[in-house]
């Protein structure tokens, strides 16, 4: 009897198995083939500009004497897509520039290592290559913050002051161990065709955006972009080692001193009141405006971790007040 039920208990392991390869099989040729679709479409709405031997994207627009640089999170498929409640609200008064990282909207990825300096050596370089002209505003949007900050260290008289839209502090990141499981896992689920079947589905675009306000303030052609960016952009290797470095990221600004001898304005989200529910969040985004001599932090009500998608004219008028100075 215990030899029958072993025989059993195999077969059963083994269907599951063989069931379990088929259709991993069937995942990976689905997105292989959706994939070969979306690249048909995925078109760069701005200019790429080679830097260090690879294509980076930006997207610009606006008119005035101050450009406004908008620096996306860490994950964010497509900071075009990200940033359009913004931009759309700054470009009758000021400059504004969006430039995709390497890995991410639709600049190409790298094989150079993700640590700060080189991030924001090629930052440097995008915007100069393609002709952009200080003064700048930074607007650093979550991890974002650490290459504005940097930035600030590595070319003081270029940056006239600086926006954290739910930025973390260098202070942050230095105490956290990197989560490098996240992306990993994310770019399983892409890989293996399971997120694509799953936007299929009704709610799950806006479910994965209810960070972002569910995508209410995009118009539909930017929802399918956002569509299509997190399929091809999600979990590559550029996302990995970004994370996998922030900490020692943090470390090298802290490094770099403080304070800096531009404004900052922090602007922190209540997460719908529940903002005393992350300590260390809430702390260290409090202690955040001491990086400037004249630094001020606030903290919108209602709103979550992508603040832009909630409150853009309030994030828009903070950027003005710096970029009028």
């Amino acid at each position: 009897m215990m030899k029958l039920r072993r025989k059993i208990l195999i077969k059963i392991m083994v269907y599951l198995l063989v069931s379990l390869s088929v259709m991993l099989t069937a995942g990976f040729i689905y997105e292989w083939a959706g994939s070969r679709q979306d690249e048909k479409t995925f078109v760069p709405v701005g200019k790429l500009y080679e830097v260090n031997g690879r294509n980076m994207h930006l997207y610009t627009g606006g008119r005035g004497d101050t450009t406004v640089v908008l620096s996306s999170g860490w994950g964010t498929a497509n900071p075009y897509v990200d940033f359009y409640p913004l931009y759309k609200g700054l470009e009758s008064s000021v400059k504004y520039a969006v430039y995709d990282r390497f890995g991410y909207g639709f600049s190409d990825a790298t094989s150079s290592k993700r640590d700060i300096d080189t991030i924001v050596a090629e930052i440097h370089e995008l915007l100069t290559v393609s002709g952009q002209k200080p003064p700048y505003v930074f607007v650093g949007h979550s991890l974002g913050s650490l290459e504005t900050i940097r930035y600030a260290q590595k070319y003081p008289d270029e940056v006239k002051g600086i926006v954290l839209v739910e930025g973390g502090s260098p202070e942050y990141y230095a105490s956290r161990k990197p989560l490098t499981l996240i992306p990993l896992i994310q770019g399983f689920l892409v890989k293996s065709g399971v997120v694509r079947v799953l936007y299929h589905f009704n709610g799950f675009a806006e479910g994965i955006a209810d960070q972002r306000n569910g995508l209410r303030l995009l118009p539909e052609d930017l929802k399918e972009l956002d569509r299509v960016s997190t399929l091809m952009k999600t979990g590559n290797r550029n996302m990995i080692d970004e994370m996998r470095l922030s900490r020692d990221n943090a470390e090298t600004i802290l490094a770099g001193g403080k304070p800096l001898p531009v404004p900052i304005t922090v602007l922190t989200a209540d997460y719908f009141g529940h903002l005393s529910n992350d300590k260390a969040w809430k702390e260290y985004e409090a202690q955040l405006p001491s990086w400037s001599n004249s630094g001020k932090q606030i903290i919108e009500p209602g709103t979550s971790h992508y603040l832009h998608h909630y409150r853009p004219d309030t994030v828009v008028k903070e950027i003005l007040l710096l970029s009028v100075q």
